[in-house]
């Protein structure tokens, strides 16, 4: 069975119902509302996360490259 698409981009992922608002942000990908500063948070919403974590695995992690 293939996996449910995921809702339009204009619907938050449900990570931003349990964080504040000051750590949400939009996916560095669809630019999905997400959970995306402090801890535990991602650039990245669940729907685009997948697929980066079947490629990486689960321990993938996002570096900041800036200097």
């Amino acid at each position: 069975m293939p996996p449910t698409p995921p809702p339009p981009v204009n619907e938050p992922d449900p990570s931003t119902l349990v964080c504040l608002g000051s750590q949400v942000g939009p996916c560095a990908t669809c630019q999905r509302k997400t959970h995306k500063y402090g801890r535990g948070g991602s650039p990245l919403c669940q729907w685009c996360m997948t697929p980066v974590m079947q490629t990486w695995g689960t321990t993938v992690r996002y570096t900041n490259t800036r200097t």
